[in-house]
């Protein structure tokens, strides 16, 4: 029989190590892979096994090498299996640590939606007063129209009583009025009929004063044109009897005479259409300025100066323009007319008895 070769130590020891780095690859590799696929989760527990051969040993110091590598194994084994443990229980805490992250995430989550459903709740709470502080806002704004609707009425109602109480009023006071006016009026027609009666009989009364009047300057200014013409006569028949020294002198004095007669003949005439004011008074003096022609036309009347009272003025301005012209002038020397040309006279109440 042929005698087998023992092994050499290092021999012994090359496929036990071989064995051991293949398992701690291995273990090494599942570890990577369920920490790749499957995070979250704790993985697996690896089953190791280990199988221990046993060498035939023809000696006792290969028996005892033998169990040296085998312990050696076992310890390793159990190094391995400390440190998978390990590792299980690092990834359970991991695995632990998740769950309470996506704990404290989703209850972080439930916070926030609870969060948001309150805030929802709130908003919609606060959108339901607001639309109830509007509606009774509305309502408040409706009331109030209402109330001033009724006050308008009312008010309204009570300005046309007030109109119909002052139309009543009116009414009454213009009845009472329209009495008052009818009596004044009434008084007022009296009034004026005894006046007129008054008037009417002063008027007849005067109308008679006036026709007596001038029926006496009638007469008087008769008797003074034919005393002027026979004293024209007598001075015209002692000039052509007389000297002629004695002539001019009765023709100055005759001249003297004819223009004091002449101008008593313009207040005659002017009496005759002077109408007396009722203004005028005794002691009224006014001068006029009277302007004429040869043939005794008045050409021109004005105030030279005046008495004081406007119609006194006005009516002896009228008086001596009704004139018109005076005959009786014609055939003057121009020596005797000159003074009448242009010249002043004065008139006074008085010459209207004239």
């Amino acid at each position: 029989m042929q005698q087998q070769r023992e092994p050499s130590a290092s021999e012994s020891y090359f496929w036990p190590s071989v064995l051991a780095i293949g398992l701690h690859v291995l273990v090494f590799g599942m570890l990577f892979v369920s920490f790749a696929l499957t995070p979250e989760l704790p993985p697996a527990k690896p089953i190791v096994q280990a199988t221990l051969y046993q060498l035939k040993s023809k000696s006792q110091a290969t028996t005892q090498t033998n169990q040296k590598i085998a312990g050696e194994a076992k310890k390793s084994a159990a190094r391995q299996t400390e440190v998978e443990q390990m590792e299980q229980k690092k990834v359970e805490q991991e695995a632990v640590k998740a769950a309470e992250q996506k704990k404290e995430e989703a209850a972080q989550k439930a916070e926030e939606a609870k969060k948001a459903d309150e805030a929802k709740k709130a908003d919609e709470a606060k959108k339901a007063d607001d639309a109830k502080k509007a509606d009774d806002a509305k309502k408040a704004e409706a009331k109030k129209a209402e109330e001033k609707q009724l006050a308008d009425i009312a008010k309204k109602k009570a300005e046309e009583e007030a109109k119909e109480e002052a139309k009543k009023e009116a009414a009454e006071e213009a009845k009472k009025k329209i009495v008052e006016d009818a009596k004044k009026k009434a008084a007022e027609d009296a009034k004026k009929k005894a006046e007129a009666e008054e008037a009417k009989k002063k008027v007849a009364d005067e109308a008679k004063k006036k026709a007596a009047a001038d029926a006496a300057k009638k007469k008087a200014q008769d008797a003074a044109r034919k005393s002027t013409e026979d004293k024209k006569a007598q001075a015209l028949a002692d000039l052509l009897s007389d000297t002629p020294q004695r002539q001019q002198a009765l023709a100055d004095e005759q001249g003297d005479e004819v223009a004091g007669s002449f101008d008593d003949l313009i207040r005659a005439r002017a009496a005759e259409g002077w109408a007396r004011p009722p203004s005028a008074r005794k002691g009224m003096t006014v001068v006029l300025q009277i302007g004429m022609l040869p043939d005794g036309t008045v050409t021109s009347v004005s105030v030279a100066k005046s008495s004081g009272d406007g119609p006194f003025d006005a009516s002896a301005v009228a008086a001596v323009k009704n004139i018109g012209r005076l005959t009786e002038m014609q055939g003057m020397k121009p020596s005797d007319f000159a003074p009448y040309r242009s010249f002043k006279m004065t008139f006074t109440p008085e010459d209207l008895a004239l």
